[in-house]
């Protein structure tokens, strides 16, 4: 925890949409304890438009990036993928550890981004769990370097779930994409450029976010 002092502002939540503005009184660096006094409190309503990223597993400490960028932008649910091209894999016997770093990067960054709604990481799921989720969704994109739709020329809706599928270093899978495609999901690319795993998730989360109009609102 960084240093505050006296007189600093400091934001608590419960991750719920629940939110204290307070102002620190007095802070014991012994203890790390602060004494506060909250100058307003607000609840924050769950947004009617939410953006869902499936984001395949990557290797190293890319996973917990892609993680982190995707909260500080405001994706609201990140799913992880064992997409049939990603390189990691989390076995049966590391697989909680591994999601135990996900749900703890995305508690930090959304503490840090001042959220007040924090992500929900959900256990890793399969292409068919994948295609399940398409099919009840709104909106399906499926993020493809190669596809002919900008993400940019897609009208978005403004309220209920819109899913965002991220491969990994190795790009999603004719079969994979065959399957996703059949359950709904619409290809696009982002752009000009070819981006990483794990920093598409949180461009293609912050194009979806602004033209739901979610960015607009107070």
């Amino acid at each position: 925890m960084r240093r505050l002092r006296p007189g600093e502002r400091v934001d608590l939540t419960d991750g719920a949409g629940l939110l204290a503005e307070c102002e620190v009184l007095a802070a014991r660096p012994g203890s790390g304890e602060l004494e506060l006094t909250v100058l307003a409190m607000r609840c924050e309503d769950e947004p009617s438009c939410r953006v869902t990223a499936v984001q395949a597993i990557l290797k190293g400490d890319r996973g917990e990036l892609a993680v982190e960028l995707m909260t500080e932008v405001g994706v609201d649910t990140i799913v992880p993928w064992a997409a049939e091209r990603s390189v990691a894999r989390w076995r049966p016997d590391r697989e909680d550890k591994a999601l135990s770093r996900w749900r703890a990067t995305a508690r930090e960054a959304a503490k840090q981004s001042r959220r007040a709604w924090f992500p929900d990481v959900t256990g890793q799921v399969s292409t068919a769990g994948v295609a399940e989720r398409v099919a009840g969704a709104d909106l399906a994109l499926l993020l493809d370097a190669e596809a002919d739709r900008p993400l940019s020329d897609l009208e978005l809706p403004a309220a209920g779930e819109i899913i965002l599928i991220i491969g990994p270093e190795g790009g999603v899978s004719p079969a994979e994409a065959a399957a996703l495609t059949a359950a709904g999901a619409v290809s696009v690319r982002l752009g000009p450029s070819v981006l990483k795993g794990s920093t598409a998730g949180a461009v293609a989360g912050a194009l979806v976010l602004s033209g739901s109009g979610r960015w607009a609102q107070p």
